[in-house]
């Protein structure tokens, strides 16, 4: 099969509830014969030999019905033969093989995907529609690789701030605290959709935010036993709280404080009705605490699905 221009091969999920469509680049990734592949959507595992996608195999199917019905020609061609009128009737005999309609061949092109994603584990390059997906030469899950490739671009906001005149470095200040509580709540989502089954309430898991850290620590040890802080100190706790609910204060009221921020935070330099104070450096701060958090939490949900450690 011809990669498309960016050297990447369709694949298909041969799950009939999945169908999920994705490309890979052959020869990057794992090395080795047989090895199986996983569908980045829903976790399937068969050989590669299982996952060539529709368009793929009607390609494949034309060109061999193209070959055939040469080869076919071919043959009959070499049966051709002619027999000269002899004797006195003057009777000859012959035999043409014409080309019938030639078979069309079923072209067709790749599909345009969102997400392109280097697997940190093995290196194989792929593309997904959405963001979140499993290796599908490894089968590592790329949650903690998308959390920090988010909290990356955080960086570059807050270095764009340190330059900046004031009003537009607030701004920037304030979307790179933002995209720090939505990264980690898209993160924390997706892992408790890929580990639901484990959960005591599939339902509930499903449901899950983490936007509010101390509910969503609630809710992990209720639904998994894992304890969200496990790992973290108390004042590192204390600036993570507090930096997701200055970002609900953001978010909701325009940054400024109400008469529930202050007992959630205990932020005793906050006044209610006045803007809450973020600084670059809180934020960073807050970056680096989350990517840690994003570590612990993953690892602890490995642990308790029983999968080994990778290194």
């Amino acid at each position: 099969m011809t990669p498309d221009e960016n050297g990447l091969t369709g694949r298909e999920c041969p799950q009939a509830q999945c169908q999920g469509y994705f490309k890979v680049q052959f020869g990057t990734g794992l090395k080795g014969d047989d090895l199986p592949c996983h569908c980045p959507y829903c976790g399937h595992s068969a050989g590669h030999d299982q996952f060539w996608t529709k368009e793929q195999i009607e390609y494949v199917r034309s060109v061999a019905m193209n070959a055939v019905a040469e080869a076919l020609h071919q043959a009959f061609k070499g049966l051709e033969f002619e027999q000269k009128p002899r004797g006195p009737l003057g009777i000859g005999i012959s035999m043409k093989v014409q080309r019938g309609q030639p078979i069309l061949i079923h072209h067709y092109r790749e599909k345009q995907l969102e997400t392109e994603v280097v697997c940190s584990q093995c290196t194989l390059r792929y593309s997904v529609y959405g963001v979140f997906a499993f290796c599908p030469d490894c089968g590592e899950h790329n949650s903690l690789q998308i959390l920090d490739r988010n909290l990356v671009v955080v960086a570059k906001m807050l270095d764009l701030a340190s330059g900046a005149e004031r009003d537009l470095a607030e701004r920037l200040i304030e979307n790179a605290l933002e995209d720090c509580v939505s990264a980690f709540d898209g993160f924390g989502r997706e892992l408790c959709r890929v580990y639901a089954e484990k959960a005591g309430s599939g339902s509930k898991a499903a449901k899950m935010s983490f936007q509010n850290l101390d509910g969503a620590r609630r809710n992990l040890l209720e639904l998994f036993g894992i304890d969200l802080s496990n790992g973290i100190g108390p004042e590192e706790w204390r600036l993570l709280t507090t930096g997701f609910q200055k970002r609900h204060v953001f978010g909701h009221r325009m940054g400024v404080v109400d008469e529930e921020y202050v007992p959630k935070t205990g932020d005793a330099d906050s006044v209610v009705g006045r803007r809450v104070a973020i600084g670059v450096d809180e934020v960073k701060r807050l970056a680096q605490l989350i990517k840690e958090l994003g570590r612990s939490v993953s690892e602890a949900f490995k642990l308790a699905a029983g999968e080994p450690k990778k290194s």
